[in-house]
């Protein structure tokens, strides 16, 4: 197996601790959510990096059709079970949170954020726009 892509990206607002789930193409149907110990990793939240220009390097799964919930990442962590499906849609801050959002390959194939943030600072040459 290949790896996890990097994914970086920037939001329209600040949605930077709130919980990311996956949404259906036509934005109404909840495809994932995580379950609250999946924000967890290493004993940390999962939140995103912080990186240069007001953009966030992905450390959950977000993707073209993310959504971000209501929920921070610590009150949706402390949850013992997620939320039902019904709840966790009327829990949406926004279904189409993204200004833009670029896959820049494999994260096995960056030794450090600083790469990324050259990426970012060089204007995402050669990397895929997804929005």
């Amino acid at each position: 197996m290949p790896g996890p892509s990097t994914i970086v990206y920037k939001t329209k607002a600040d949605y930077y601790d709130k919980v990311p789930i996956l949404l259906s193409d036509d934005k109404k149907t909840i495809l994932g959510f995580p379950h609250p110990k999946d924000l967890i990793r290493g004993g940390q939240l999962a939140l995103p990096t912080r990186l240069v220009k007001g953009y966030l390097l992905d450390n959950r799964g977000v993707s073209a059709n993310t959504a971000f919930l209501k929920y921070s990442y610590k009150d949706y962590a402390s949850l013992k079970t997620p939320p039902d499906l019904n709840i966790l849609y009327q829990s949406i801050l926004d279904k189409d949170p993204f200004l833009e959002i670029y896959d820049c390959g494999l994260r096995s194939g960056y030794k450090g954020i600083g790469e990324i943030k050259q990426i970012i600072r060089k204007g995402f040459k050669r990397v895929k726009k997804l929005k």
